[in-house]
């Protein structure tokens, strides 16, 4: 059997232990509805920001420690799980594809489910998982075989278990699952492995697929077991038969916009990483080399898997500057509906929430090395000497010039989300200061290999620090403020309408900082680098907070000179609640 089921027996199961099932209205008022949190980001924009004022910038001092849930076993990797509360439980994902439901109230273990993984998985970046999903009587995760599973959400029980996408091809699937109008939609992972991004939809009753959208021109969407229409045009952006294998991985899963009813999910690196060996025809002519849609953002129709429009950050991307981070949909001061994003490339961006459409760019690292800006179209001014060189104009043919980029390949930020205050107006971005020497080699695509073709030295930009969160003014793209940590920055962030936000650091700091000031009101050291999720709810008239502590991720694995300098820091894997006691809610 593919479960392992810990701590609770059937003959345990009462009807007292059963939870309300979730409803769709119940996500969609996710983040007003102070006493669960439903979905990944606090709602389906992903803002990450509660409504919550009982713990704030005065009382915060007074948050203490209410239960600590230790994963357990040999399995302690990164952990970067967001938790689900719903109804007395906690859901979470831990690494190697596992979950796990628990009391909320004593932070006992209820449930467990291990997804028993087989031999010759191949993910990139660390075997982390994101989190769960949650609907109806069932929750829902993504294995790092590339499969989706369903389970019953009171008894952890298998409901049923799909194959996303083949494991041995380099497919494999991390991210939190997206749920809308009864379906769960979902991406991949493996853009190193030459693998094709797509983005499903599957009914979550059975885990019946609905619609199949690929996100490489070239490739036949599908919508209720028939072909549909083809992604972009063939040949247009792509060369040969390049396309094939082209990369895109939607690695980091989606969010959704009501108001407009689109799906925004981002796309990973082109396959290979040697932009050189994916010019079709001249490259500054036109977009004949943009390589679509790989390092973009795409609106989906929901109904259909239809691309309702794309914005491209990186086109010609030559230097692992995926496009998937987290696309947060908001209203500016001025009311107008956009959408923003904080690019692997360095650059912030502000869309159109209607079409897509690119409204204003401003960089939020600093040193930016391959583009000297963007224009009036979104579109990158390349700083063209500073493109890793091509392998064949070389003299040997094995080794194009090498150059110094920045950022570096793990982005200006990473996969770790961003968050958005109503109140403030501002975003808080956890970002990385630094670069790489970079370099393009011969390639080749094999299945099931690593298929990059560039070589790589990530180096910190500056002795200080490498992380930053900085607080940025969408509207103007000014940083308000900026907190400087000497380990790269590699958790999630939080936002309250009680004037705080929350991260945590590598260094094993969990942190409450004032929203208009940056000032450090509040810390913990959890004994474990945080790369994890915060969230907040309220029960029972206490606010709590949650954040998982446990170091890994891609930074110990891919950071060069910088996983070097934060090689001491140590694994774990912790579940932390906090709770701000009534009596002490207003002890200024």
């Amino acid at each position: 059997m593919n479960r392992f089921i810990l701590a609770l027996t059937a003959s345990m199961m009462t009807a007292s232990l059963a939870v309300a099932d979730v409803t769709e209205a119940d996500l969609a008022n996710d983040t007003a509805s102070t006493g669960d949190v439903l979905t990944n980001g606090m709602g389906r924009h992903l803002q990450r920001h509660s409504p919550l004022t009982t713990l704030n910038k005065d009382n915060v001092k007074n948050l203490v420690p209410a239960w600590a849930f230790s994963l357990g076993g040999e399995k302690q990797r990164g952990q970067e799980t967001q938790p689900i509360v719903h109804d007395g439980v906690m859901y979470i994902t831990g690494s190697y594809s596992r979950m796990y439901a628990i009391d909320v109230k004593t932070g006992k273990e209820l449930w467990q489910y291990d997804a028993r993984l087989p031999e010759g998985i191949l993910p990139c970046c660390d075997v982390v998982n994101r989190g769960a999903a949650i609907y109806g009587d069932k929750v829902f995760f993504g294995t790092l075989d590339a499969r989706i599973v369903a389970l019953n959400k009171d008894t952890g029980d298998v409901v049923w278990n799909k194959k996303i996408a083949d494991y041995k091809a380099g497919y494999s699937y991390t991210a939190a699952p997206l749920i809308m109008d009864g379906m769960i939609i979902t991406g991949n992972s493996g853009g190193e492995f030459g693998v094709v991004g797509r983005v499903q939809a599957r009914d979550t009753e059975t885990g019946e697929l609905v619609w199949d959208r690929p996100v490489i021109e070239g490739h036949m969407g599908m919508l209720n077991g028939e072909e549909s229409t083809m992604t972009g045009t063939l040949n247009a952006t792509w060369p040969g038969d390049m396309w094939k294998t082209g990369g895109g991985a939607t690695w980091l899963g989606g969010s959704y916009d009501a108001d407009t009813n689109t799906l925004v999910f981002g796309t990973g690196n082109p396959a290979p990483w040697n932009s050189h060996l994916r010019n079709a025809g001249k490259p500054t002519e036109g977009n004949s080399g943009d390589n679509l849609y790989a390092a973009s953002r795409l609106g989906i129709d929901p109904a259909t898997g239809e691309i309702k429009w794309h914005f491209q950050t990186t086109p010609r991307e030559g230097w692992d500057y995926d496009g998937v981070n987290e696309v947060v949909a908001y209203e500016d001061r001025a009311g107008n509906k956009r959408w923003a994003t904080a690019d692997r490339n360095g650059y912030f961006y502000v869309l159109n929430r209607e079409d897509g459409a690119f409204v204003s760019a401003a960089p939020f690292v600093k040193d930016i090395t391959w583009a000297s800006g963007i224009d009036e179209t979104g579109r990158p001014i390349f700083v063209e000497e500073n493109r890793p060189g091509d392998p064949a104009a070389s003299a040997d043919g094995n080794k194009g010039e090498v150059v110094f980029s920045s950022p570096s390949f793990l982005g200006g930020k990473n996969w770790m989300p961003m968050a958005h205050s109503p109140v403030t107006g501002l975003f808080y971005v956890p970002s990385n200061e630094w670069g790489m020497d970079v370099w393009n080699e011969p390639i080749t695509y094999k299945k099931g290999a690593a298929y990059l073709g560039s070589g790589f030295t990530i180096k910190p930009n500056y002795e200080d620090h490498i992380g930053s969160l900085k607080a940025l003014d969408p509207d103007t793209g000014e940083i308000k403020w900026e907190y400087k940590n000497d380990a790269p920055l590699w958790a999630g962030v939080m936002t309250t309408a009680g004037g705080l936000v929350f991260t945590g650091t590598p260094e094993g700091e969990f942190i409450a900082f004032d929203d208009e000031t940056g000032e450090k009101l509040w810390t913990f050291q959890t004994g474990s680098g945080i790369v994890g999720q915060p969230i907040t709810w309220e029960q029972d008239g206490e606010q709590f907070v949650t954040v998982i502590s446990g170091w890994g991720g891609a930074v110990p694995l891919w950071g060069g000179e910088v996983a070097q300098k934060v090689n001491y820091l140590n694994q774990g894997g912790l579940l932390w609640t906090f709770r701000l006691p009534a009596q002490l809610a207003s002890n200024n």
